[in-house]
């Protein structure tokens, strides 16, 4: 169960604490006064913007303005927060259960027992607007104040409260003017934003906003605000509360671990939420597999420790921030998914969102069970019904010395963003030439083979095989894969390539070709690399591959020792140092 709540906060929301609910009724203490009269006429001005304003007596002479009472300790929580950020109560205010609220002496007559508790909004309610910038709006936009003065525009700022202060300084901080404190007090640091606003819109910079002025900042704020429909939200079923905006997503289903809201209107956003019980190990799986998905760009900045992780990726369509931390043996978190911004609004949107949801992440009771509902589609390229990340191309290569460098071929690595070795090590292009790459990790690796290289070719029609992934990776592991030895030359007498009788596909190439004691003798080249096979259609079973001489002196120039295979009376098994030697190169973009 997702419970959206009516309040929609004005700027971004603070932390947002949510637990399960200690009593049927719950208030939101926002002032006490030590007189009657100073809380009445708290009460009625709090009453002007806001419903559900109520006087109580306290013990002690004092008298409390509270709002409520509201169902439950998550709903009164949700709508204090949405309400502190919106400026409209003060930042102490704190929720009470009421048990200390005598006589109830505002609105005057109420009686307490018959109010009925605040209502949360269902989802497809619209969101509140925020009061106090609509009355700042409308009050503006009458043509009273169209050769508003200074001194009248001094005037009528004097007239504004703080609430409206505070708001006009949070949409100033959103025009990016403003960078100080939001705090209603129009110091240096207010009047020098309000200058510059001026200056960008082409008004004469005085320092103090007309009236009209003070709504064009406040309507530019407002009309993103609306737009993201920034609302708190409880999952019951994830045991999540956030401020989400709603206004762009809108919950779709559960796949485990997710809870997924997807994009509403063509918004293009996506939210997940993370819910599964688990460990540190769980939470480092989570951080690896996250990082596997399309939803996860691989460009931009990643953090981890032992209690949480955050990813962020761009790429030209979208960018993803993730949020995760482990809590009393449950892993729960967050990710958001925005089209790449293309415009400073764009950006802007973006970023609210952003926040809103960092400041207002909280973990409550319960977690997505993993069986929950009827699972995600199942598909080797899906994990919960997400698309896994796979390269742009995948092929072979073999390990050709002690220290990880690897030899494949030039088509394979060639305009890559980034290249991996069996999709776990990161490495790098050091040389090409003659259709052949040499790839260098980043970090020292200890293959378990490397090439022992045979310069005594097998005699024609003697069986010889290729190691590779044909497969480019689906299968998790090279495959062996048998022919004869047709020719040792190319279609029109070339010295550097070998002839074979063999059938392959397109991922073997940059495998090597080994004999039946399993020395390398070649590698594998791509029908596409031999210009006499270029343009024409060859039977299936003619493949071609680059001869030990063409090997040898691209390896030598590019300073790798080649190691000698060794005479033995001992049983090779081809397969074996095949697999063992044979690397995955994926080229992602």
């Amino acid at each position: 169960m997702t419970r959206f709540f009516a309040v929609a906060p004005l700027g971004v929301a603070a932390s947002l604490f949510l637990t399960t609910a200690l009593s049927a009724e719950q208030w939101i203490q926002i002032e006490a006064q030590p007189s009657l009269t100073q809380a009445t006429e708290a009460a009625q001005g709090y009453a002007n913007g806001l419903p559900n304003v109520v006087g109580f007596n306290l013990p002690g002479r004092w008298h409390a303005i509270a709002l409520g009472p509201y169902a439950t300790e998550a709903e009164a929580e949700a709508a204090r927060l949405a309400l502190r950020a919106q400026g409209r109560i003060p930042g102490d205010s704190y929720l009470t259960d009421g048990t200390r609220f005598q006589d109830a002496f505002w609105p005057v007559g109420v009686n307490v027992s018959t109010l009925a508790p605040v209502e949360a909004a269902q989802a497809s309610d619209a969101p509140a607007t925020n009061a106090v910038a609509e009355q700042v709006i409308e009050t503006a936009m009458e043509p009273v104040d169209l050769d508003e003065t200074p001194a009248e525009a001094r005037a009528s700022e004097r007239a504004l409260d703080r609430p409206a202060r505070e708001a006009l300084q949070t949409a100033l901080h959103f025009a990016g003017v403003y960078n100080s404190g939001i705090d209603g007090a129009f110091g240096p640091g207010t009047r020098n934003a309000m200058a510059e606003w001026q200056s960008m819109q082409g008004y004469e910079p005085t320092g103090v906003l007309t009236t009209r002025q003070r709504a064009e900042v406040l309507a530019a704020y407002q009309d993103v605000v609306n737009s993201l429909g920034l609302r708190p939200v409880v999952d019951d079923v994830a045991g999540i509360a956030i401020t989400l905006p709603t206004g762009v997503v809108e919950f779709s289903e559960y796949t485990p671990p997710f809870a997924k809201y997807a994009a509403k209107d063509g918004s293009e956003a996506q939210v997940l939420l993370i819910s599964q019980t688990g460990d540190a190990a769980t939470l480092g799986g989570l951080y690896e597999i996250m990082q596997t998905l399309e939803i996860v760009p691989m460009e931009g900045p990643r953090s981890r420790d032992q209690n949480g992780f955050s990813l962020t990726g761009t790429n030209a369509q979208i960018t993803s921030h993730t949020e995760a931390k482990l809590v009393n043996g449950v892993v729960k978190g967050w990710t958001l998914i925005w089209p790449t911004p293309g415009n400073t609004t764009d950006e802007k949107r973006h970023q609210m969102a952003l926040e809103a949801m960092q400041a207002s992440f909280a973990p409550t009771d319960g977690v997505l069970p993993d069986a929950y509902g009827d699972g995600a589609e199942q598909d080797i390229d899906l994990m919960a019904g997400l698309d896994i990340r796979r390269p742009e191309k995948a092929g072979s290569g073999f390990y050709v010395d002690d220290k990880g460098t690897v030899l494949t071929e030039a088509d394979l690595v060639a305009s890559c963003a980034k290249i991996t070795l069996d999709e776990t090590y990161d490495a790098t292009v050091t040389a090409t030439a003659d259709g052949m790459a040499l790839l260098t990790p980043s970090e020292a690796l200890a293959p378990l083979e490397i090439a022992r290289f045979d310069s005594q070719l097998p005699r024609l029609q003697s069986e010889v095989s290729v190691s590779g992934f044909a497969y480019e990776g689906r299968l998790g592991a090279p495959t062996l894969n048998y022919g004869l030895m047709a020719e040792h030359k190319g279609l029109s007498g070339e010295e550097d390539v070998l002839r074979l009788a063999m059938t392959t596909l397109p991922g073997e190439a940059g495998g090597p070709l080994l004999n039946s004691a399993g020395a390398v003798i070649g590698m594998l080249a791509p029908s596409s690399a031999i210009p006499e096979a270029q343009g024409r259609s060859l039977p299936e079973d003619v493949a071609f591959a680059y001869d030990m001489e063409k090997i040898a002196g691209f390896l030598s120039e590019n300073g790798v020792t080649m190691s000698a295979s060794e005479d033995s009376n001992e049983t090779t098994d081809p397969a074996t140092i095949g697999r063992d030697m044979t690397v995955l190169v994926s080229c992602w973009n």
